[in-house]
């Protein structure tokens, strides 16, 4: 603004500084010698046009500056109105939500309601064993669900844990199971019901916390993890020993999820256990040479049971890292790879490992990995799933064998 304002000051200045000039003109016309072809008439008309010039682009400019401001008031006008539908759009949906919560929560009373038909009357006679009634202390239940056949399902228990809150667990049975140190019974418990193994899964690191030792019941747990009975042929179609296995792992991710949230770490792994624990490593590292990488396709239970109970009982330094590093391969499609690398700190071995998949031609597990630990760059995705793709065209390719295409990638 002060820029035009000096603009126009200047030009309204012109008139007099022509003034000036014709003065000057005069003054040297009247001291020629000789008669000068150049006329004061000419210099005015010129200077006159110079400066109708200048005004009427400096019009010109005023105008494409309201122009362009005018603009500007609009745009700025419609940005406000934009972001008030966005805010209202926001709220609608806050508000749907909550009353898809509150009805939520609402059935979820309901049903809590139901389930309190069963008398504590009925209760101490179950918790007997049918054998009469025992009193009770008199106090309102969080939740009871179905008493059938001699035995409680789905009760809400609530107990206190190491940070002073309470957390409820959905199955007494598991509660009394790790309070009884029982390792049979667990593995019973966890096979029967498998169908609930999710929420089973979410209950373990409460219920380990009734443990008198949750490290040394995990530890147990183990045993019979290499049948001596079934040969190396035939593991694959004994859906027993699979199973086994797989609850191996899953109550020693479970030991690391409650170690990890317990304050107590150091009392709760006892330099004994940890003595145990790296025992039980030692006797299963042997077994691991006869595995094939490329036969295990990135989904060893072996490399992964012997990996995961390395990291829950945090015994990763009595190991060489580059042979723990040589085994990433064969657990690769699993999800809880990364977080097991994190665990043994192998973090930095991670470079050589995708290398490794991506000259066996295991490119999507590369890909997951190279995110997982921020190697985006040195190994571009993009390059990486390219390459598969040209390597699944050409397996698919007239001439060649149906077994040569590589094996779907997917993780668990």
């Amino acid at each position: 603004m002060e820029e035009k304002d000096s603009v126009a000051t200047l030009m309204d200045s012109t008139t007099s500084k022509i003034q000036q000039l014709q003065k000057a003109f005069a003054e040297l016309e009247s001291y020629r010698a000789v008669t000068l072809n150049m006329k004061w008439k000419e210099l005015e008309e010129h200077f006159h046009g110079l400066e109708k010039s200048l005004k009427r682009r400096f019009h010109e400019l005023e105008d494409q500056e309201k122009v362009f401001e005018n603009k500007t008031m609009k745009a700025r006008e419609m940005l406000k109105k934009q972001e008030a539908a966005v805010f209202a759009k926001e709220q609608a949906t806050l508000q749907r939500l909550q009353e898809k919560r509150d009805a939520a929560t609402f059935s979820i009373i309901n049903a809590r309601e139901k389930h309190r038909k069963v008398s504590q009357k009925d209760l101490a006679i179950v918790s007997n064993g049918g054998q009469g009634t025992s009193c009770m202390e008199e106090k309102p239940m969080d939740a009871v669900s179905n008493v059938t056949e001699g035995h409680i399902e789905d009760v809400k228990l609530s107990f206190e844990n190491g940070n002073g809150n309470v957390d409820l667990v959905s199955y007494p049975e598991l509660l009394k199971l790790c309070q009884e140190m029982d390792t049979a019974g667990l593995h019973k418990f966890i096979s029967d019901n498998r169908k609930n193994l999710a929420a089973i899964r979410e209950e373990i690191p409460h219920a380990l916390r009734a443990s008198p030792n949750a490290a040394c019941l995990v530890l147990d747990s183990l045993e019979g993890f290499y049948c001596m009975e079934v040969s190396s042929h035939d593991i694959k179609k004994d859906a027993n020993l699979l199973g086994l296995r797989r609850t191996c792992i899953m109550l020693m991710e479970c030991l690391s999820d409650f170690l990890s949230n317990s304050a107590r770490v150091s009392n709760l792994v006892s330099k004994d256990i940890k003595e145990r624990a790296k025992a039980v490593a030692e006797e299963w590292k042997p077994k691991l040479d006869a595995l094939d990488m490329d036969a295990s396709n990135g989904n060893s239970l072996e490399a992964h049971a012997f990996l995961q109970l390395l990291a829950s009982f945090d015994i990763a330094s009595g190991f060489d890292e580059e042979e723990l590093s040589r085994l990433i391969p064969m657990v690769s499609r699993r999800r809880q790879t990364a977080d097991l690398c994190c665990s043994l700190g192998l973090s930095e071995k991670m470079p050589g490992v995708i290398e490794v998949l991506v000259n066996s031609g295991r490119q999507i597990d590369a890909v997951n990995l190279a995110f997982a630990f921020d190697l985006t760059k040195q190994f571009s995705p993009v390059t990486l799933l390219k390459s598969y793709l040209k390597d699944a065209r050409n397996s698919c390719s007239p001439g060649k064998s149906g077994n040569s295409s590589p094996t779907a990638q997917v993780h668990y």
